[in-house]
């Protein structure tokens, strides 16, 4: 569970954001597919406002679970990328970031991918400052927030599995 503090909770719709990109050559290889750090690139900035949104503060992000591309973007595909918050802790917040491609002259649609990103909030001296609760609004959502503190929790036990392992203990 996130930490109680005394801003007012602010519900997932309230961080909802949508960007829509056309690929363009200049974002492919030779071969016409659209390369995975362009896209990586557009996931981390839509999580980031998504987060902005949520904490109305400046974020810097922290992590990337993954990001599993199962179908190609070629050139000339319209790119959809939907963020939200998905999870809240005292400084960090846990943005969904879904990506869907769709031919804009046939109108077929598939999705690309989903990742999930961590984003820390910083106040006006560059340093981690408290953010909202996230409030859902859905049983989606509510579930979503469950599996989120246990996707935050996994990834502090591997952190400080991996410091241990540096400090040679």
């Amino acid at each position: 569970m996130p930490k109680s503090n005394s801003l007012a909770p602010s519900p997932v719709s309230a961080s909802r954001v949508m960007i829509s990109q056309l690929m363009n050559p200049t974002d492919a290889n030779v071969q016409g597919n659209v390369h995975g750090g362009h896209i990586m690139k557009l996931v981390d900035e839509t999580g980031a406002l998504a987060c902005m949104k949520h904490s109305r503060q400046r974020v810097v992000t922290v992590a990337i679970d993954r990001m599993t591309f199962q179908h190609p973007i070629r050139i000339g595909d319209l790119v959809t990328l939907t963020g939200e918050v998905s999870y809240v802790g005292s400084t960090s917040m846990e943005a969904e970031v879904s990506v869907y491609a769709e031919n804009p002259t046939t109108g077929e649609k598939w999705h690309t991918n989903t990742a999930y990103l961590v984003y820390v909030a910083l106040d006006e001296n560059g340093k981690p400052t408290p953010v909202p609760p996230l409030e859902a609004e859905t049983d989606f959502e509510r579930k979503r927030m469950e599996l989120g503190a246990a996707r935050q929790a996994y990834r502090l036990s591997q952190a400080r599995q991996t410091e241990t392992l540096r400090s040679g203990g």
